[in-house]
């Protein structure tokens, strides 16, 4: 893959991503290292086998285990490595989890948090930290528009209330912390839509949890299939993150929150999304779960014209491809069990390049 990606930035840089060991922030690890970046990673053992991390097996990339809310032990890895751009992926990310255990989230989400802002603070090689949130972010209020990065915080569950914090401590410590002459670094926020793609095997998703059906021959039954979701490969938000590490690491200061979503072709429901990945591998049946359920948001929309007008960021992949590009690198894995993400990685980028995006030409 060509290195001169996002203004050639990353190559040769130290780029710590938190994380690393999970679904989004493995993608991530990958697409760093085929930029050119000196990676590392900072996270506990993946928490499902399989997993994409393992599979990838990333040699070359630093391999860190450590826990969040042990401060001097990420202490430790900043002093170790002295990154100079940090995309903290880490967290507790699951909603019925966050239920179960309250606590684990919130010491997890909101202090694991602090705990990395304080070693930022104390690494003065670090000059970019992206901190990747979720669209769950914003106080509900059950309306067909988009939420905007202007729109109140809020959170019902645990989790989503937790990521709402981790939205004010940022911004706390922005202008606190980083915002003073003698701080050279630039901090900001990514709130991104749900992702899909291949190698996720988190518990209590839908993707995954529609494959291991498949994969046994299963019925799943799914909740709140009306639930409208802004879906997207994961390839997306990642795309956003890099563009905003771009930015700030020599554009503007757009230190800030942002939203990267797919828009409002990729805004549908679950049994929509059901049906479409359907098409793709027939061995997918659901019936609907009429058992009673912990809260979630019946829609959640995101307005990404922020993005696309001060990053020129945009998707690239509509649902049906993303769908598609998901189901076959599922059905590689369980018939083969042999998979390439590159493969995935290298036609995002084609494609990306076929349609004119900045970050890509």
């Amino acid at each position: 893959m060509a290195l001169n990606l996002f203004g050639d930035i990353y190559a040769d840089r130290r780029v710590l991503v938190t994380g690393h060991t999970g679904f989004k922030g493995s993608w991530l690890a990958l697409w760093l290292r085929e930029l050119g970046a000196q990676v590392a990673g900072l996270a506990l053992a993946p928490d499902t086998s399989p997993s994409h991390w393992s599979i990838l097996n990333l040699c070359d990339v630093t391999d860190h285990r450590a826990d969040l809310r042990d401060a001097e032990a990420v202490r430790k890895v900043l002093d170790s490595y002295r990154p100079e751009i940090v995309f903290h992926l880490a967290a507790q990310p699951l909603v019925r989890r966050s239920y179960r255990h309250p606590a684990i989230t919130f010491a997890t989400n909101v202090m694991g948090l602090v705990n990395l802002f304080e070693a930022v603070r104390a690494c003065s090689s670090v000059r970019v930290l992206v901190n990747a949130t979720t669209d769950k972010v914003y106080a509900d209020r059950a309306s067909p528009k988009g939420y905007r990065e202007t729109d109140p915080l809020g959170g019902h569950d645990p989790y989503s209330s937790s990521k709402a914090c981790a939205e004010l401590i940022s911004d706390c410590y922005r202008k606190s912390f980083f915002s003073t002459p003698d701080s050279s670094a630039r901090i900001a926020t990514a709130r991104a839509g749900n992702v899909i793609g291949g190698g996720d095997w988190a518990e209590d998703r839908l993707v995954p949890d529609l494959v291991r059906a498949a994969i046994t021959g299963r019925v799943l039954k799914v909740r709140n299939p009306n639930a409208i979701r802004p879906w997207q490969h994961v390839l997306e938000p990642l795309s956003g993150y890099l563009q905003l590490g771009q930015h700030l690491w020599s554009g503007p200061n757009l230190a800030d929150a942002w939203n990267f979503g797919p828009g409002a072709i990729g805004e549908i429901s679950v049994s929509a999304l059901t049906e479409q990945l359907a098409v793709h591998w027939n061995a997918l049946r659901v019936e609907t779960d009429e058992s009673p359920h912990p809260h979630e948001a019946a829609n959640l929309r995101l307005d990404t014209s922020k993005a696309a007008a001060q990053l020129a960021w945009r998707p690239v992949w509509d649902i049906e491809t993303a769908l598609a590009r998901t189901a076959i690198w599922y059905r590689n894995f369980h018939e083969s069990g042999r998979v390439d993400s590159t493969d995935d990685l290298a036609a995002y980028v084609t494609d990306a390049r076929r349609h004119g995006l900045k970050w890509a030409t």
